[in-house]
């Protein structure tokens, strides 16, 4: 059982129900959770509750390798926290705070025993600042 969490976040630059409706609707997960151009999420679908299940399919664009990502809500409070297990076990909080210039947005996760924590840090950094900007492009 990893002993340390990892934390990342960014900051949205939009209102706190716009920066929860891009988070969390699949229509829009799609544009953002990747972590580098040469990847993209051609598959999300979230049933955002409690019990409620989502997956997020993570691809290189050049299609040879694929990522698929499965979770079960524990915890909503809509706008502000989210609380997932992922289907391995490993546990993912989500908070929505205000902060100067829009919302931010920190996702606090046990790390995978199979890879680095820093590289996983990365990773995870990556896929949210993809979403900061695609939320400042969806606001421009």
């Amino acid at each position: 059982m990893p002993t340390e969490t990892i934390t990342v976040k960014t900051t949205a630059p939009a209102t706190r129900s716009e920066t929860w409706h891009y988070y969390t609707e699949a229509e829009h997960v799609i544009n953002w959770n990747f972590a580098g151009k040469g990847w993209h999420c051609p598959k999300a679908t979230n049933d955002l509750r409690e019990g409620g299940k989502f997956e997020i399919v993570m691809a290189e664009k050049e299609g040879t390798m694929k990522m698929e990502l499965e979770g079960t809500y524990t915890k909503i409070e809509p706008e502000t926290h989210i609380e997932y297990t992922l289907e391995n076990g490993r546990y993912v909080k989500v908070d929505f705070t205000d902060a100067d210039g829009g919302i931010t947005v920190e996702v606090t996760f046990d790390p995978a025993e199979s890879m680095e924590n820093d590289e996983q840090r990365q990773h995870w950094q990556a896929i949210l600042d993809n979403f900061r900007k695609y939320v400042s492009s969806v606001e421009a």
